[in-house]
């Protein structure tokens, strides 16, 4: 049986038959939500990426396969995830923990330009990152994860999220010149670590 026999199976009053799609295309959230969300919250982003899918099914038009349907709502609720988060944070993201902190510092140290590359391909990076991006909007953040972290085209990333082409550009470009200025006012220049 495929998707739509099986959709058409729980619009008709077979909720049992739910199982069946989410079995199938588990991996496919699980995966999307753990490229997007921290780890101790992927599993409660997934869960709810399900629930609203299932009561979003009578939405849901066969035109395109039900995975790229599945895809959007997925990817909207590890955005309203963020845009959660930035509404509730309480202290500054930009508060670095002890060990990023102690990279910049090594960074910021650095004698030689090759001492600094290898200093930024260490673990490190991935925090700075995640700090920058955490000052971001939900949504900016989320075009850039997807425009340049996963390297979609505007237009899949502009359907993704439910927003328009010119929408997604403008925003990559603030968004892009933001974190130049973050990166900057911390010394952290060059061609490398340009967004």
């Amino acid at each position: 049986m495929d998707d739509t026999e099986v959709i058409e199976r729980i619009l008709d009053g077979d909720r049992d038959a739910f199982a069946l799609l989410l079995k199938r295309h588990e991996s496919l959230v699980s995966r999307l939500v753990a490229a997007h969300v921290p780890a101790e919250q992927a599993a409660e982003v997934a869960h709810e990426a399900f629930i609203r899918a299932f009561k979003g099914l009578h939405r849901y038009r066969p035109v395109k396969p039900f995975r790229n349907w599945l895809t959007i709502v997925t990817l909207r609720c590890c955005k309203d995830f963020w845009r959660r988060t930035y509404r509730n944070k309480e202290a500054p993201v930009c508060e670095l923990s002890e060990d990023g902190q102690r990279w910049l510092d090594t960074a910021l140290a650095a004698k030689s330009s090759e001492e600094f590359e290898s200093l930024a391909r260490r673990r490190e990076l991935g925090e700075i990152l995640e700090a920058v991006l955490a000052m971001l909007s939900p949504l900016d953040r989320m075009v850039l994860t997807l425009s340049y972290l996963e390297e979609r085209p505007t237009r899949e990333t502009a359907e993704m999220l439910g927003i328009s082409v010119p929408n997604v550009k403008v925003r990559a470009f603030r968004a892009k010149r933001k974190l130049k200025g973050f990166l900057k006012r911390y010394g952290i220049q060059g061609e490398e670590h340009e967004a």
